[in-house]
């Protein structure tokens, strides 16, 4: 083509692309002289765009003609024989490479498609899958596209096969593995399905664990996984060299110390004729790097450089520290909350707006608003600024919970059977973190109807107050226990006093009116009380107890510990002079990112005193029970009534027993902190006033439990079995509750 001066430009056969989405992409235009490269460069931009599989440029007189044909639209996409993986995510898939309903159809794609697919299926163990696209032209240069998936069986690991190792058996090292081949037991175990991820992991992890013995120069040679023929067997062959074990030389600080060096000393794991530990090197490093984040040095940078003595298997360390800038934090900003009024949130924050950044004080912080019960998560990010060198923010985003609730309903508990209540509670009454509830509960034994309101800060300083008005109606004996009724009333007003960060106080006083009505067919232990005593009583008395908690979170902790020392006593000259001292104590051990392993231990002794001889028999301990003993049905174990039907009257001393294995919910998502899971064994007894605490009568159980924190209150399943109840003994594995709080 002879060059020309276009006059007009003229775009023949299109049918969806409109006219002005050809000139867009057409690098001429009218006016310009027509080359041959500006004819080359005006064809590859159209095809370019993906859109034409033919372009032509002609010329009549001055026009230049630009003929296209127009590749054919997706009309629909249609994926048959996937089982495994949803049509919607391989849809997902697919459009992630360019391959839509309303898109353009692209043959080159099909390969793309193919692909994209087959690893899909490949990253589950599916190594025989076919992928069998097939194009069908439609009217208007349309398309449908069916794929035929295919998958075969999932190819399973048969053997994983370790070459080289001298100092450790096969089985032990093959015990870190994730993956591999799985006993005959276990049916719904997913460990012989190979992932080239979780293989990674596992030879991470075998690599941790011999360079944490002291061999620095261990090395994976080589991994080999092969596949049968059929591609339903994978075989996987790891070659390595253990090499020899080092021992700890000694070390030396080096850089910039900004803070006391026998303080970094005092850091440090490792000493000389230790063995080699990555791990001990590992947690040295990070030590070092969170106490300087405490000084405001949020970027420092510690690194442990080894020199290697190899004929005397010696390593020796520098710690060298370059710790940065001091930072300082600008502002503190809160997301997600909104409900929760900014103040309520800020009160809890340790780090402060312009004070050197202080990582120990913002992870405080966090476990503070954690432990508020308002919300199901907190994620804390600090960003530095731009152009800003020693600044950050401290961004705080929650995730807020249903905190009122208006319930109407029927819930249950082991102890009280059915449960009918009402109920108005806000535990962060207009978002200012106050509670407020009015509650009534009406089960087969007992009435209640309670007023209680709290403010957390009453003082600027933390101290908290509030009040409860409550009355009740019991009947005892059809609660399982000694037969006797007795209504209460009373008013009470309690504080608390935070003495730091972790401990408090609580003090609180009440005034209570108890009126016992007890008959010839009453339990014994009832009519010896009321004979000795009125059946009408006053009592006045204070609650103290001081608790120091490290909890994680209020809902369901994964770490820290909890004692609480407590005592509820009748002031002297009141009607009924009595005590009841209470200590608990409780540990949670995280033992992976998700199992925790809790452990815990209550005792409580009472008695009376001045004119009362014992602790009133309407206070005493009780054991068993979903609270307590699960498995043994609820306040049955312990002393007994003498009259028939021998109800227990539970006693004046009690200790109880804990530990659980703490899990999430299998199949659960990663960020659900409602629910969990968990493996327990319970023990626990009560004593009457007179009887030896004998450690050898404690009843215990084992079973599981599930734990939901649902939408209308606290739910709990359990079943357990007894593991040496006595002849007399009321047992019952399976108990649950609802609308009553979790243990």
């Amino acid at each position: 083509m002879e060059p020309f001066a276009i006059r007009d430009i003229r775009v023949e056969g299109l049918q969806r692309i409109s006219a002005g989405t050809v000139f867009n992409y057409l690098p001429v235009k009218v006016g310009d002289t027509l080359t041959e490269k500006k004819s080359q460069d005006a064809v590859r931009a159209l095809f370019k765009t993906g859109f034409f599989r033919d372009v032509q440029l002609e010329r009549e007189g001055d026009v230049l003609i630009v003929t296209v044909v127009e590749r054919p639209s997706i009309a629909g996409i249609k994926i048959t024989g996937s089982r495994d993986i949803s049509e919607d995510d391989l849809k997902k898939s697919l459009k992630d490479i360019g391959l839509a309903e309303g898109r353009v159809f692209n043959k080159s794609l099909l390969d793309r498609v193919e692909q994209e697919l087959r690893q899909q299926y490949f990253s589950r163990g599916y190594y025989a899958v076919i992928i069998r696209p097939t194009v069908t032209p439609l009217e208007r240069n349309r398309v449908d596209l069916n794929i035929e998936v295919i998958e075969g069986k999932v190819a399973r690991i048969r053997e994983i096969n370790l070459v080289g190792n001298q100092l450790f058996p096969d089985k032990k090292l093959l015990n870190l593995f994730t993956i591999g081949p799985k006993s005959w037991y276990a049916v719904f175990s997913s460990r012989d399905k190979y992932s080239k991820q979780k293989l990674a992991g596992d030879l991470e992890r075998l690599r941790n664990f011999y360079q944490d013995q002291g061999f620095l120069e261990f090395n994976i040679d080589s991994t080999q996984v092969s596949l049968t023929p059929d591609k339903e067997k994978i075989y996987i062959t790891v070659n390595i060299t253990e090499g020899k074990k080092y021992f700890v030389m000694g070390y030396k600080l080096s850089g910039t110390f900004p803070v006391p060096e026998r303080v970094l000393h005092e850091l440090i794991s490792i000493g000389p004729g230790d063995v080699f530990s990555r791990k001990a090197v590992t947690e040295t490093t990070k030590k070092i790097s969170d106490r300087l984040a405490n000084d405001g040095y949020a970027f420092a940078n510690v690194n442990a450089i080894p020199d290697v003595d190899k004929d005397k298997s010696e390593v020796f360390f520098t710690f060298f520290i370059d710790p940065g800038r001091r930072i300082y934090v600008r502002r503190v900003n809160f997301a997600g909350n909104i409900v929760t009024r900014d103040d309520v949130m800020r009160r809890e924050m340790r780090q402060q707006e312009g004070g050197w950044y202080n990582a120990e004080k913002i992870q405080r912080s966090r476990v503070r608003l954690q432990r508020l019960g308002f919300f199901d998560d907190v994620n804390v990010e600090t960003p530095t600024l731009a152009g800003v060198a020693d600044q950050v923010d401290v961004n705080i985003n929650v995730k807020e919970r249903p905190t009122g609730n208006l319930l109407l309903g029927v819930g249950y508990s082991d102890s009280d059977g059915v449960l009918f209540n009402a109920s108005v509670t806000q535990s962060n009454l207009f978002g200012t973190g106050k509670e407020l509830s009015v509650s009534f509960d009406n089960s087969a034994s007992t009435r209640n109807y309670n007023i209680r309101y709290v403010n957390p800060y009453y003082t600027k300083d933390g101290l908290s107050r509030g009040f409860n008005i409550f009355s009740s109606t019991i009947d005892a004996a059809l609660a399982d226990t000694a037969a006797y009724t007795a209504d209460s009333q009373g008013v009470g007003v309690f504080f608390g006093i935070p003495l730091s960060e972790e401990n408090k106080v609580d003090i609180g006083a009440d005034v209570e009116q108890i009126d016992l009505h007890v008959n010839s067919a009453s339990a014994q232990v009832a009519q010896d009380f009321v004979a000795l005593n009125e059946s009408s009583n006053t009592v006045l008395k204070t609650t103290l107890a001081w608790s120091r908690d490290t909890l994680d979170s209020l809902l369901l902790p994964t770490s820290g510990t909890l004692q609480r020392v407590s005592a509820e006593i009748a002031l002297p000259g009141t009607d009924i002079e009595y005590y009841k001292l209470t200590y608990l104590a409780g540990r949670y051990w995280p033992l992976s990112p998700t199992y925790t392993f809790k452990i815990k231990g209550e005792l409580g002794y009472g008695s009376g005193y001045g004119d009362q001889a014992t602790l009133p028999f309407y206070k005493n301990f009780y054991a068993g029970g979903s609270s307590t003993v699960r498995g043994f049905s609820s306040r049955s174990l312990g002393p007994r009534d003498t009259l028939p039907p021998n109800d227990p009257i539970g006693g004046n001393r009690r200790v109880l027993v804990n530990a659980e294995l703490l899990f999430p919910l299998p199949g659960a998502s990663a960020d659900e902190k409602s629910m969990r899971l968990s493996f327990f064994t319970d023990g626990g007894m009560v004593y009457g006033p007179g009887e030896k605490v004998d450690l050898g009568q404690l009843r215990y159980s084992a079973g599981i439990a599930f734990n939901w924190f649902s939408p209308v209150g606290p739910l709990s399943f359990s079943y357990a079995i007894p593991l040496n109840d006595k002849p007399g003994d009321r047992k019952e594995s399976f108990q649950f509750t609802l609308g009553v709080p979790l243990r």
